[in-house]
């Protein structure tokens, strides 16, 4: 079936940057002093820093602020809304089951939790056969691994080093770039493979192509000697998002799994911003044709609403129940956000929205490596489908990063209606991470592209090149 999409025309940002239709009016006249002043009393910091900006809306690809700044919203929340916010289908479907079937005693069974299950189920490969529901990422990761630990008998976890997991104890002891500072001993027996970084990585073949194979099996090499001998299990993301959508290289996800199975450890595949069609696949293990063992689903899944996945084989589920597996949780498989996670795949799925991202992301990959063409402070374009990554260098041959350089594009791009989320951590590398909803219009990509088009051109230090 066709997408059900049509092409808007492009308006061109205006120089007040105001919108000229009108924004949601939940929050209308709110006083943008007082809530700055209430959020800087009341409001705990959590790891980052605030937007200036009071948002006080936000409907179907844009978001919209107190001062009544419409910006196209290149990061669909926080890679969440996968067809966009306040899709009329959703709304509905959220306002009939607050209304009739919200939350249930965690052992209660409900016909959205069952539908959302089979849905999912049938949609993924042989092996991946049943599904429970949590309500983050980070929480279905931690499930995950104990499952692991819980079939193998064993429990040491290898991560990436440039992975995010969450930051529950587990999937926290996974990821090594930030978040684990401050707090003590974390998890025991948790490895590190290094980071696949094909613009960075100092492994290469003698033609200075990316070796990540080498790189790959020498990883194995240290976690073998660091071992002591408790294997359980490896997590991966197919794109290392957060530290700045590095894909990995065709061929290192079965790699992973054959180093796994050597070892008598299972591989789980963390899909929280890659699944349901984000990448111009259904799921990324499919572009690899590999089928993990755990496969774990969030963000995307529930279009902003909390809602993660676990999936796994009827074996791994039957031997986890013999052993007493327990992930019993306040809202485990609720029917609210299981009744969203089911239209969101329906949507998806009816729609073909998966041929949309991936050939509206041709069309946005083709028009990134147009700005690398024209502007020397773009050292690198990369991605898959509609999850793209734009670093920003001082210098081109030592891919110097360029952090301020970064941050003043961020600034110019915003202000002319573009929101593009800068990886601003030192680790991060100053990369533009770019995953609009699915459901974009080539049309609303070359608006987001003429926008970042200028704020190159009028930005100092962008070292245009014609």
């Amino acid at each position: 079936m066709a997408p059900m999409i049509q092409d808007d025309p492009a308006p061109t940002p205006s120089s007040d940057h105001k919108s000229s239709e009108a924004p949601p009016t939940l929050y209308q006249n709110v006083n943008e002093d007082s809530l700055r002043v209430g959020a800087k009393a009341c409001l705990v910091n959590y790891g980052t820093k605030f937007e200036e900006d009071i948002v006080t809306g936000s409907k179907g690809l844009y978001v919209y602020t107190a001062k009544g700044h419409r910006v196209l919203d290149w990061t669909s929340g926080q890679m969440s809304c996968l067809i966009g916010h306040g899709h009329e289908e959703i709304v509905a479907t959220i306002q009939d089951h607050a209304a009739n079937l919200d939350h249930l005693f965690s052992g209660m069974i409900s016909p959205p939790v069952v539908h959302l299950a089979q849905r999912l189920t049938s949609s993924l490969p042989v092996g991946l056969d049943k599904a429970f529901f949590l309500s983050t990422g980070g929480e279905s990761n931690e499930a995950a691994i104990k499952m692991a630990k819980v079939y193998t008998g064993k429990f040491e976890i290898v991560g990436l080093g440039a992975s995010w997991h969450g930051v529950t104890a587990q999937a926290l002891g996974t990821q090594y770039h930030f978040g684990r500072k401050g707090q003590g001993p974390l998890m025991p027996g948790m490895h590190m493979l290094p980071p696949p970084n094909g613009y960075r990585s100092i492994f290469r073949n003698p033609d200075g192509s990316y070796d990540w194979e080498t790189e790959l099996n020498y990883g194995w090499e240290l976690i073998d000697r660091a071992s002591c001998g408790s294997l359980a299990a490896c997590i991966v993301e197919c794109i290392q998002s957060s530290a700045g959508m590095h894909v990995l290289p065709p061929g290192y996800l079965k790699a992973l799994k054959k180093h796994c199975e050597r070892r008598g450890m299972l591989l789980i595949v963390d899909e929280a911003q890659t699944g349901i069609g984000r990448c111009g696949d259904l799921f990324a293990i499919n572009h690899e044709d590999v089928v993990p063992d755990i496969l774990t689903l969030s963000k995307t899944l529930g279009n902003g609403i909390p809602l993660s996945a676990v999936v796994t084989s009827h074996e791994i589920e039957r031997l986890c129940a013999e052993r007493d597996f327990c992930f019993y949780t306040t809202h485990v498989n609720d029917p609210l956000p299981a009744a969203v996670g089911d239209k969101v795949l329906e949507i998806v799925l009816r729609d073909d929205l998966v041929a949309n991202s991936r050939a509206v992301g041709a069309h946005l990959h083709t028009g990134l490596l147009r700005l690398q063409s024209r502007y020397g402070c773009v050292g690198d374009v990369r991605g898959r489908g509609l999850m793209c990554g734009l670093e920003i260098v001082g210098d081109r041959q030592n891919k110097t990063p360029d952090l301020d350089l970064a941050q003043m594009l961020s600034k110019k791009m915003y202000s002319l209606g573009l929101w593009a989320n800068l990886s601003s951590h030192a680790s991060f590398g100053g990369v533009f991470r770019i995953a609009p909803p699915i459901v974009i219009t080539k049309a609303q990509v070359d608006q987001g592209l003429e926008i970042m088009e200028r704020a190159f051109a009028e930005t100092p230090g962008s070292q245009a090149l014609y």
